[in-house]
């Protein structure tokens, strides 16, 4: 018989309880393996168009996850119902769920032995702050029209705008499992950002932006930097062109070459390499890019500014503790990203990088990836570019990862005698993958994380671009 489904008070939910009854419930119910995963959290956002609030939401959310292993057998179930008949509902459907599905030998857990003391091995890793929510609601719209009233007066040609805006989001995240752990942490976020439109004398139009986000207030850029770098950005933009077709050197900015960093990711993805679907597969150990170059996932990374970096956390998707992976050193592939089962495909240990959301099967995700900074600064790789496209956004998804082949939209600034002459807009440029790694000629010294993923500017020769 199943036991009886705890009786939880739902304002003062303990989360580490729930997770670990949750997973006993599921063992009496005849699982030989469960893991459960709690998320809660809330948010608010708050848009300001012309001065006047267009969008405003608040909410907030809690749902648990459960996966059941019979054998090698494996089903997984979620639901936002946290009271007994919802738990209990959860429990026997999941555990229906793996009685009909087919068996795989590389399903399960982790091993005992795999996982540490994710808190006390990594110390405080700073992912939680109050202060994003010490703003009233009255002062969080002023941020966001702060932000857009500073573009707005940044220049006469700026004339409208998308909206300026403000977010704040608190978090909480706990994972139990029948090899006896539990462990949860807690994140928060506050971001603000402005997009205003730009017209010439001609009538042309143009729009780009700008944003700063934290995972404290304090930390955050003033709304007024924002508007005034969103109205640069945007006015740099009026009287962009095509330029003919032909083969130029690149320069992607920051913003932007952080793509192409995370293709990398995709590509070492285990998940990729044991479904042959990478142009990396039996790649490792081999020179796959200039030895300049390094990239690095560090899942448990302080920022400058000593808060916890936007991909920090204690522990993966799996409860494994977070560590930092070389992934390419010098050129050279290091490894591949690996989960549990992925792992266990290729023959391999995991590297730490599941991810999971409440239903479904752990994917691999990255921390904290970057690409290592070099020495010179922006200004210099620019100038030491006779001519070429300093690429400043890339629209689509042209990128495949099979082949390598790569083919993006792009709008930016031409480079004409180490200058930034004029805007480009309307062009595509094209690569390969493997190519453009071997072909990386500049690494700036500029990189800043503004997100999970992160690239100082980088150049790359002998890339095509199709326009005129």
């Amino acid at each position: 018989m199943p036991q009886a489904a705890p009786q939880l008070d739902q304002a003062t939910l303990d989360l580490e309880t729930l997770t670990a009854d949750v997973v006993a419930l599921a063992m009496k119910a005849g699982a030989s393996d469960a893991e459960a995963a709690v998320r809660e959290g809330d948010e608010f956002s708050v848009n300001v168009r012309m001065g006047e609030v267009e969008t405003l939401k608040e909410s907030g959310s809690r749902g648990l996850g459960l996966r059941v292993f019979l054998g090698t057998r494996s089903a997984s179930t979620s639901t936002s119902d946290l009271t007994a008949d919802g738990i209990r509902q959860l429990v026997e459907g999941a555990i229906a769920l793996a009685k009909v599905t087919e068996e795989d030998p590389f399903a399960g857990l982790p091993e005992t032995a795999e996982f540490g003391s994710c808190i006390s091995d990594k110390g405080d890793l700073h992912l939680y702050y109050e202060d994003v929510y010490s703003l009233d609601g009255k002062e969080r719209i002023e941020w966001a029209r702060r932000a857009e009233a500073a573009a707005l007066a940044a220049d006469p040609r700026i004339t409208n705008s998308d909206g300026g805006s403000f977010d704040a989001a608190t978090g909480r995240k706990v994972i139990a499992n029948s090899r006896g752990f539990v462990g949860g942490y807690r994140t928060s976020y506050a971001g603000v950002s402005a997009a205003p439109l730009a017209m010439d004398a001609n009538g042309q139009m143009q729009r780009d932006g700008w944003w700063t986000g934290a995972r404290r207030l304090v930390d955050l850029e003033s709304p007024e930097s924002v508007g005034k770098e969103a109205a640069r950005r945007t006015i740099r933009r009026l009287g962009a062109r095509k330029v003919p077709t032909q083969r130029v050197p690149i320069v992607f900015a920051p913003e932007v070459a952080r793509s192409l960093i995370g293709s990398v990711f995709e590509a070492a993805s285990g998940d990729s390499i044991w479904r042959h679907a990478s142009f990396l597969a039996g790649k490792l150990g081999e020179q796959i890019a200039v030895p300049t170059l390094t990239i690095v996932d560090d899942n448990a990374m302080l920022l400058p500014t000593g808060a916890g970096g936007f991909g920090s956390s204690p522990f993966d998707g799996e409860g494994l503790p977070s560590l930092r992976t070389v992934v390419v050193q010098n050129g050279v592939l290091q490894t591949y990203l690996l989960n549990t089962y992925s792992a266990r495909k290729l023959g391999m240990k995991s590297t730490h990088n599941a991810s999971r959301g409440l239903a479904g099967t752990p994917g691999i995700g990255c921390g904290n990836l970057y690409l290592e900074a070099g020495q010179l600064t922006p200004e210099e790789i620019i100038a030491q570019t006779h001519t070429g496209l300093y690429v400043t956004s890339l629209m689509g998804f042209g990128t495949n990862i099979v082949t390598g082949d790569y083919s993006r939209g792009a709008t930016g600034l031409w480079i004409e005698n180490g200058q930034l002459t004029h805007a480009v807009e309307e062009v595509t440029i094209a690569g390969n993958l493997a190519e453009m790694l071997m072909n990386v000629t500049a690494i700036g010294n500029d990189l800043v994380f503004r997100g999970s993923v992160a690239s100082p500017t980088l150049r790359i020769d002998g890339m095509t671009i199709a326009g005129a």
